[in-house]
């Protein structure tokens, strides 16, 4: 019977406008509690000082909740992970600040955990887990990468959005047609109602990179076309608009991951980031699963929107290469992978 202390980790997630908190033990997902920012609606978007106010009113419960479900006492916590950046440097500022007292209180290690990285990492929170190399198309409101993953804390970017992330694209699409922020999971539950009948033009760039803002634009210049003869275009025709746009974004998407599946090789695919919840990005990876007979992994929809869980499962095998950051440690706003 081995008598070696087990890693059990707390790890905070505040990038953007959700405060997370998780626990973890060896790597197993204890609990994993977020708390939403409702007040964001009003705005049609994120407001930098009113989502760092929230996190400031959210984390201490949050952290409570999380210790409190997952069964253990703050005492046994062997390091404490959190996210650095990329993301809001407010919102940041609240976790990394947050961590940093616990870790001074608590006499424990911090892990500095690289947002992006991290939602990578979430296949590894719950069972079915790629094996590696895989590529991960990770999508979300402010990136879209397709990422070789070599293993757990080596990954290269073959592909990036030179301009808008897909997340975007379908929010600000959303505003477009007077939806609520956010947009996307509205989209998605419209296009299931409809046809994708009105055909949007497919940006030709070179490579793997990405582009949504001429997207975009041509769905904002037939809109105020189709207005101009009919006043009530949005509202009688809704569900197919929703569903032409949600069904060209997705092509884009998938378009570029065969591209890199050809030029690599490899036969392992996955997504993640927040986009990846939606309805039509994950038929038609399966899809493709079955067309090209890949092997398919989608994270499970708690682990594809922004959360600590991740966070603490990159934060896991940095402990394991004792790879820890000091107090002086700063958040980093647009921080690479």
């Amino acid at each position: 019977m081995s008598d070696k202390k087990p890693i059990i980790l707390l790890s905070i997630e505040s990038s953007c406008d959700d405060t997370s908190a998780a626990i973890l033990k060896d790597g197993v997902v204890l609990s994993n509690c977020i708390a939403n920012q409702e007040a964001h609606k009003l705005y049609g978007g994120v407001v930098p000082e009113v989502a760092s106010r929230a996190h400031q009113k959210n984390i201490i419960p949050v952290v409570h909740m999380a210790i409190q479900k997952a069964g253990i006492d703050k005492k046994e916590i062997t390091a404490i992970g959190f996210t650095r950046g990329p993301g809001l440097m407010g919102s940041l500022m609240v976790g990394v600040s947050y961590a940093k007292a616990f870790a001074l209180a608590m006499n424990i290690p911090m892990i500095e955990v690289n947002h992006m990285q991290a939602h990578v990492l979430a296949h590894f929170a719950a069972d079915p887990k790629p094996t590696f190399p895989f590529l991960c198309l990770t999508v979300s409101g402010g990136h879209t990468q397709i990422v070789l993953v070599k293993d757990y804390l080596d990954m290269e970017v073959l592909g990036t959005t030179i301009d808008d992330a897909a997340g975007e694209a379908f929010d600000k699409t959303g505003k477009i047609l007077g939806l609520d922020y956010p947009a996307g999971p509205l989209i998605d539950k419209y296009a299931k109602l409809g046809s994708p009948i009105f055909k949007f033009p497919e940006p030709k760039i070179e490579g793997l990179n990405f582009s949504f803002s001429g997207l975009k634009t041509s769905i904002l210049y037939f809109l105020k076309k189709e207005l101009k003869t009919n006043p009530d275009f949005i509202k009688e025709n809704l569900n197919d608009i929703c569903a032409s746009v949600q069904d060209r974004i997705v092509s884009i998407l998938i378009n570029k991951l065969k591209k890199a599946i050809e030029q690599t090789g490899v036969d392992s695919i996955a997504i993640a980031g927040g986009v990846s919840a939606n309805s039509g990005l994950r038929n038609a990876l399966t899809d493709l699963g079955k067309e090209q007979n890949l092997q398919t992994f989608i994270p499970e929809f708690q682990y594809c929107t922004d959360n600590a869980a991740m966070i603490g499962v990159t934060a896991y095998y940095k402990y394991l290469k004792k790879e820890f950051v000091g107090q002086d440690t700063v958040p980093v706003a647009r921080m690479k992978l």
